[in-house]
């Protein structure tokens, strides 16, 4: 990723963490040893880790924005 903003180097570093989480849990962690299906699993742990706490994130931002948004009054 070129650039990214500050939510997604957070999701990106959660996402790890989900995959490092995963690794451990099976006991292994060098990926070069992975099943196809353990494979799977550690990518779906990470992407599914960004992706989920990249929304939390946009939620809280849209909450705080909101809450910055004034009234129209017509």
């Amino acid at each position: 990723m070129i650039d990214p903003t500050p939510n997604e180097s957070e999701a990106m570093s959660v996402g790890g963490q989900q995959g490092g989480e995963y690794l451990e849990s099976i006991g292994r962690s060098d990926l070069t040893t992975l099943t196809e299906t353990e494979w799977d699993r550690f990518i779906d742990a990470v992407v599914t880790g960004y992706c989920d706490h990249l929304r939390e994130l946009a939620a809280k931002d849209r909450t705080r924005l909101d809450g910055m948004t004034p009234e129209v009054p017509f």
